[in-house]
């Protein structure tokens, strides 16, 4: 028989799941910073010496912008957790059924808000009510630690195919071509896939995303990140 803590560790635990966009903004994150790098490789790299070391540096980049970035998110779905445990607190405990609606619709999506009517409003805030006591300490799990892990690896990973190339090939401009070529199909690849998730036109979207991309590749070199 599921316990009051385990009810609500399990409803908690699914509202952090990563799901396929935040993936691929994690992806495209990772692909900017190692970018932002191996684009000033062709103009100031005059041998194999600096050019290890300029892999390095992204290596590096990647590898603080990833610990960052899963440390931030457990930041957040800590906050997060303990704001959603205070919010359903506040709507059992209230006895104004205006306070409670108020509470509520600021915690759906607006498109539910105003597709709700009053009555309907208090219906969901009655079955909240009925709901177990949402005592569980406001903590990390395994499983937070887990998915921030996974927000690590893919910022991270994303570094080795765009300075791979690098690595294959003697001649820098044959790699610097090389790699500016992987990153191109990556960006676009990573549009396709967030158009067939969000149903938009695949092409078109990943097309966009590729010009998107490189314009913030660009922007960022040019205010010297």
């Amino acid at each position: 028989m599921m316990t009051k803590t385990d009810y609500w560790k399990s409803r908690l635990e699914k509202w952090t799941e990563l799901d396929a966009q935040d993936r691929l903004s994690e992806v495209l994150f990772g692909l900017i910073m190692v970018l932002t790098i191996t684009g000033t490789i062709s103009v100031t790299a005059t041998g194999r010496h600096e050019v290890s070391d300029l892999l390095w540096a992204a290596l590096g980049c990647n590898l603080a912008w990833g610990l960052v970035d899963a440390i931030m998110y457990l930041m957040d779905t800590l906050i997060g957790r303990a704001r959603s445990i205070m919010q359903m607190n506040k709507i059992r405990r209230s006895v104004s059924p205006d306070v409670s609606r108020e509470i509520l619709r600021d915690n759906i999506s607006p498109l539910l808000s105003e597709l709700m009517n009053d009555h309907e409003i208090d219906r969901l805030n009655e079955k909240i009510k009925d709901l177990p006591e949402p005592n569980m300490k406001t903590s990390l799990s395994i499983k937070d630690f887990l998915i921030a892990g996974q927000i690590f690896l893919l910022v991270f990973v994303s570094t080795f195919p765009v300075a791979l190339p690098f690595l294959l090939f003697n001649d820098i401009a044959v790699a610097m071509r090389v790699s500016n070529g992987v990153a191109l199909l990556f960006l676009f690849a990573a549009g396709f896939a967030l158009a067939k998730y969000s149903g938009l036109r695949p092409v078109i979207t990943a097309m966009t995303y590729t010009v998107i991309g490189i314009f913030l590749v660009a922007l960022t070199m040019m205010l010297g990140g």
